[in-house]
């Protein structure tokens, strides 16, 4: 019995790291104004007929916080290197020097700021639907297992510790992204 709980509370911590997880790697695609290779993880390039991440075919530098650089290891795929950034609708306009695509990153505006916390929200509200759902799910299993009612109120209260750890760090997440999008 007692290993039951534990693998369901197990199960269900696993699940809330995932939306942890989804959350950070969503996080760093909203850029703050800083510029950063990560900002180009989502390009894809047609490299000899296969789509293929522009980290696969150069090199992703920030010289500075407002310039990224990319080097392909290939000259030949400079052009297809600047229409993949541009069809990968970033708001970027690459610049091919011949040599290496150079990126100015604008600064934001403040619409611009308020339109990137308001996804960064969106974000967070949606990693705190995935540890609701796991919460829902750890609570079904529990009364799947049909234990006695006391033990099973103690796992259900386990989880319910579980999701408001969690849901204190998707704020405490979100709370950090967004000082960092307003800061000027």
């Amino acid at each position: 019995m007692e290993e039951e709980i534990q693998f369901v509370l197990d199960s269900s911590r696993e699940s809330m790291n995932k939306a942890i997880t989804h959350l950070e790697k969503a996080f760093i695609k909203i850029r703050a104004g800083k510029a950063n290779p990560s900002m180009l993880s989502s390009v894809m390039v047609d490299y000899y007929g296969s789509q293929t991440p522009l980290s696969q075919v150069s090199n992703i530098n920030t010289p500075d916080a407002r310039t990224i650089s990319v080097q392909p290891w290939e000259k030949g795929l400079l052009g297809e290197i600047e229409k993949a950034i541009l069809q990968a609708n970033l708001g970027f306009n690459p610049m091919n020097n011949g040599d290496l695509i150079i990126i100015n990153v604008p600064p934001l505006t403040e619409e611009r700021r308020r339109d990137l916390v308001k996804q960064a929200k969106a974000e967070a509200e949606d990693a705190k639907i995935g540890v609701r759902n796991a919460r829902q799910e750890a609570n079904k299993e529990i009364k799947v297992l049909e234990l006695p009612e006391d033990v099973a109120k103690d796992a259900e209260a386990s989880v319910q510790e579980l999701t408001n750890k969690y849901s204190k760090k998707i704020d405490e997440l979100l709370t950090v992204k967004e000082a960092e999008i307003m800061k000027v």
